[in-house]
């Protein structure tokens, strides 16, 4: 075989393979799309991707089937998200505590944020909040504040385990406040919600789309949300800045993620789907009524935002007093 021969072959087949990608993308998919969702069932999230998914199989011509990983700060769904084939087939919806805050706060991750996972888009911000069982006694946060500091009674806080954003509110109010309210673990905002309304725990800081219908019951009490002003789906609750908060850092937001090894035509696709879907008046006037920002962003410019948010979450682990740990797979 001679040398001018094999390079043409080898260009021939480089040829072939920038041809193909097009083609791949115009033929996906090709089976059902598995979504990971990296929050319990029932959550809010859970809920907004389920009706996206609804909206997005006929587009697509398959069906987008959810599987739900959540818990431990969204390690388990990274992780399964990470070995998952990078065919475009698999598709994760991902969030703050899995590439800003785990990547800062643990050492040896079953995953890596930067190199295991191909950014598509951002999808939302969340409305924070902050809600209590009513027997407590409290309608505001200065009212639960004085109550955690007079220690006439334990109280339990939920959140989504070591490590997660709703853990790391709650050490940062702690320090703020000089308190020792107790965390308590769950694997979803829908189950700390309910956990909640059944003063299991007697109060719980996540998105507030989770306490609503909870709230609208008389099941919860919602005391503060941390929108820029207070929100007509609340419209009792202090915003985070009347209620003495607006100090904290963090925003939460949900994103959408693919394998390593995705075809670049094919996560171009799915940016083009996604934002199409999460721009949409109709589905906006649904994202509203969840409590969510819709907030859809290009691959890059979603890359360039969690590069600035994980600073945010180093400067967080510091105003907590939140040291690096060795990360420890569930037994």
């Amino acid at each position: 075989m001679t040398l001018r021969f094999l390079n043409r072959c080898i260009g021939a087949f480089a040829l072939a393979v920038v041809f193909a990608l097009p083609a791949a993308a115009q033929n996906y998919p090709q089976k059902p799309i598995k979504m990971i969702v990296s929050i319990a069932a029932g959550s809010l999230t859970d809920v907004i991707m389920r009706a996206a998914a609804n909206e997005l199989s006929p587009r697509l011509g398959q069906p987008v089937i959810i599987e739900n990983r959540g818990g431990a700060a969204g390690i388990p769904g990274a992780q399964t998200c990470a070995q998952s084939p990078g065919d475009g087939h698999t598709i994760c919806v991902v969030f703050h505590n899995q590439l800003s805050f785990n990547p800062v706060m643990f050492n040896n991750l079953p995953y890596d944020a930067d190199k295991d996972l191909i950014l598509v888009t951002r999808l939302y911000f969340l409305i924070e909040s902050i809600a209590v069982h009513p027997s407590l006694g409290v309608s505001t946060v200065p009212e639960l504040k004085a109550l955690a500091q007079a220690k006439k009674q334990a109280l339990n806080w939920g959140t989504l385990g070591a490590g997660s954003a709703p853990e790391l509110f709650l050490k940062w109010i702690n320090n703020q406040w000089g308190t020792q309210i107790v965390g308590i673990p769950y694997r979803g905002g829908g189950p700390m919600a309910q956990a909640v309304a059944a003063n299991e725990v007697q109060v719980a800081g996540v998105g507030l789309g989770n306490f609503l219908g909870l709230a609208q019951g008389g099941k919860v009490r919602i005391i503060a949300v941390s929108a820029p002003k207070r929100s007509a789906l609340a419209p009792d609750s202090q915003t985070f800045t009347e209620a003495g908060l607006g100090g904290y850092p963090q925003k939460g937001w949900w994103g959408l993620a693919t394998p390593k090894g995705t075809p670049q035509p094919i996560i171009d696709k799915l940016n083009a789907e996604f934002v199409r879907l999460f721009s949409d008046p109709k589905f906006v006037a649904f994202l509203d009524k969840q409590a969510v920002v819709a907030a859809p962003t290009t691959a890059k410019e979603f890359a360039e935002f969690v590069k600035q948010d994980r600073v945010h979450a180093a400067n967080l682990l510091k105003l907590a007093n939140t040291p690096v740990k060795e990360y420890k797979p569930p037994q």
